[in-house]
């Protein structure tokens, strides 16, 4: 097992986290959570190529979005009682298996000509799309819990700081994800087949999430449980009697986040079938992905006084006024700018989320919590997608736009609860003291 860092570390913050968990594991929980990245846009993708149907490639990326939003949580649940082993390695071969019925189903049921949501094998695509979300892997929720548990290796005065870092370069990990996904699925789809990112998707999660599953780290979260809640910035440290209400404000930030993200890749899908491909549409998404990958992963170095709640509030407000950008662009090269831009904030707000998640959360349901942080997501971005699927049908993407603009204001409003409640919270812990 690797052994705890020194006080004093070379190489800056992000080099205590090898020494804890392996060189390995950093690049293995990278490359693990790409095939789910991968999955809303590309069934987005293919389901709309073949249908010819916005609408009906919105709501099959929905239903990838509502079966994870109703999967994750039990998959997290069943982590903490049974151990993340036997979890991730049963819900890679299951995922895979049903993931490739999407496809066959798509291909071989559902209509190309006029096809209708209401039709047999339509409503066929979209129940397998529903459970193959339900039983996607739970990689970077899993994850956040290891490296809490891990930081329990070194001296108190150092946990924090170890947490706060990690946390950085998990949230800097799903936005690479975010690139590496749908720009995947924009190469494979236009220069070879819709289908192909699925197939790859799916072998994917057949190999690496098993290499997770197996990979030393998860002898830190044994079964019945989780990592230690406690976190840098603010100081303060979940109870360990549950208080469901502080966890709903986190987790109905990251179904802002996700109906932003799944508005924002069904709008572009539109876009880009006006003023391009819909084959360019993962493309154009990971874009935004790039600069938010950056920014991510500076919010280990931002300085203690700035807390979560109210980085949180900042970045959120800096979406919300960057999102109506989006009504402006005419053609691809613009949008690319405007891309740049919107994901500047868009890291530093999820790393936020999950940092103000992982104050509240108790310890006995550190995984059960980052889960349902991370449905919430999932549960967003089949909103964000549906609702942005029907506009675009009926009104075009100008009007599929105003989805992403009216979830980063949701996300200014929850991040002002969240400094409330947290404050409130730390009064009453005070008084008990």
């Amino acid at each position: 097992m690797p052994t705890p860092a020194a006080p004093a570390q070379k190489g800056g913050r992000y080099s205590v986290l090898p020494r804890l968990a392996g060189t390995s594991y950093i690049p293995l929980g990278l490359f693990a959570r790409v095939p789910l990245a991968m999955l809303t846009i590309g069934v987005l993708t293919m389901v709309t190529q073949v249908s010819g149907s916005y609408a009906i490639g919105g709501f099959a990326a929905g239903c990838i979005g509502i079966g994870a939003a109703v999967g994750s949580p039990v998959v997290g649940y069943l982590a903490d009682r049974l151990g993340q082993k036997r979890i991730l390695l049963v819900a890679a071969v299951v995922n895979a298996l049903l993931v490739a019925a999407v496809v066959i189903l798509a291909y071989t049921v559902l209509p190309t000509d006029g096809a209708q949501i209401t039709d047999g094998g339509t409503l066929a695509v979209f129940a397998a799309a529903l459970i193959s979300g339900a039983t996607s892997p739970q990689v970077g929720p899993l994850s956040r819990v290891r490296w809490m548990a891990l930081s329990k290796k070194l001296p108190a005065n150092q946990r924090g700081p170890a947490v706060d870092t990690a946390l950085s370069l998990e949230g800097t990990a799903d936005e690479i994800t975010f690139v590496l996904g749908p720009a995947l699925v924009g190469l494979l789809a236009s220069l070879v087949a819709p289908w192909l990112p699925l197939a790859l998707a799916a072998i994917m999660t057949v190999v690496l999430v098993t290499l997770f599953a197996l990979h030393h780290t998860v002898e830190s979260v044994g079964p019945r449980t989780a990592a230690s809640s406690t976190v840098g910035n603010a100081g303060y440290v979940a109870k360990e009697k549950p208080n469901w209400l502080l966890v709903a404000v986190p987790v109905a930030g990251m179904l802002a986040m996700g109906t932003f993200f799944g508005s924002a890749q069904t709008s572009l899908t539109a876009f880009t079938g006006v003023h391009g491909s819909v084959d360019q549409a993962g493309l154009m998404y990971a874009i935004m992905g790039s600069s938010s990958a950056v920014t991510a992963l500076s919010v280990a170095y931002w300085s203690t006084k700035f807390t979560y709640a109210w980085r949180w509030v900042l970045m959120a407000t800096l979406m919300a006024g960057g999102a109506f950008l989006f009504l402006v662009p005419q053609s691809l090269g613009q949008m690319v700018w405007v891309l740049l831009l919107m994901g500047l904030p868009v890291g530093p707000v999820m790393v936020s989320i999950f940092s103000v998640g992982s104050m509240v959360a108790p310890q006995q349901w550190m995984g059960t919590v980052m889960t349902a942080l991370s449905s919430g997501i999932v549960a967003g971005t089949a909103l964000g997608s549906a609702l942005s699927g029907s506009l675009a049908q009926n009104q075009g993407y100008s009007a599929a736009f105003l989805v992403p603009i009216m979830a980063a204001t949701a996300l200014v409003v929850l991040g002002l609860l969240s400094v409330m409640v947290l404050r409130k919270r730390q009064q009453a812990q005070h008084s008990n003291t």
